[in-house]
């Protein structure tokens, strides 16, 4: 991917899950799981993110109910704060996760608000 793709796909990522989370998961990362990150980055960030059908906040919707049917607690924790950064609301969360409860089963859709829980209770110590 060209450096400017590369650059566009860096904002995009910043834009929804914040400096601190990319930075982080930059220094987290090691030789195993760099070139990973640099897909990810490059692919989900560059590649489907910046396409101009769908708003941010939209996407961010889908990720919350697909993390969810996928039980993927540690991502769901991370697009929850992505949600919120891309103008999604507490309540509208709290109603995606709950929308998620037919189709997913009791268990992911527990498992979604529990972890929805500690993350707004995170935000709110932060303040």
């Amino acid at each position: 991917m060209s450096d400017d793709r590369h650059q566009k796909a860096d904002a995009m990522r910043r834009s929804v899950l914040g400096d601190a989370h990319v930075e982080r998961s930059a220094a987290n990362a090691d030789k195993d799981s760099l070139d990973l990150l640099n897909v990810v980055t490059d692919f989900a960030w560059g590649e489907v993110w910046t396409r101009p059908g769908l708003e941010k906040k939209t996407r961010s919707f889908m990720n919350l109910a697909m993390l969810t049917a996928l039980n993927r607690p540690r991502e769901l924790r991370v697009h929850i704060r992505g949600a919120l950064n891309n103008g999604v609301t507490r309540d509208e969360i709290r109603e995606a996760l709950l929308h998620t409860f037919p189709y997913c089963g009791a268990p992911a859709s527990l498992d979604a608000f529990h972890v929805a829980r500690e993350v707004f209770a995170e935000i709110d110590a932060e303040d």
